[in-house]
């Protein structure tokens, strides 16, 4: 799972810098937030599977499910938070951060650890 965070972390950069490129300051800045407002959460989750497979050897379906829905949840209130406390939020960018920073899961497989 870290990995997978790692690499959205990665995704953000490169977001942020391609947004800057396209869009200027407000763009990068737009896209920097969406990718943290994805990051943030999906570190969190990934503390807490660890910690309740450390502690019980396996992590229940239960488990999952409600910390996958918090993670929705946390993600969908900080980007509510970026658009809030951000004026000059520009949109573009902050789609290509958001969906740079959801997409690199899918290449979490394809990095050797």
């Amino acid at each position: 799972m870290l990995k997978a965070v790692i690499l959205q972390v990665i995704a953000t950069l490169v977001a942020a810098a391609l947004s800057g490129a396209l869009f200027g300051v407000s763009g990068a800045v737009s896209a920097a937030g969406a990718g943290l407002a994805c990051v943030l959460p999906s570190g969190l989750f990934a503390l807490r599977l660890a910690a309740i497979t450390r502690r019980s050897g396996t992590a229940s379906v239960t488990a999952f499910v409600a910390g996958e829905f918090l993670k929705i949840a946390s993600i969908v209130g900080l980007l509510v938070l970026v658009w809030a406390v951000y004026p000059d939020l520009h949109w573009g960018g902050m789609l290509v951060g958001l969906i740079l920073a959801l997409k690199a899961n899918l290449f979490a497989f394809l990095v050797k650890t």
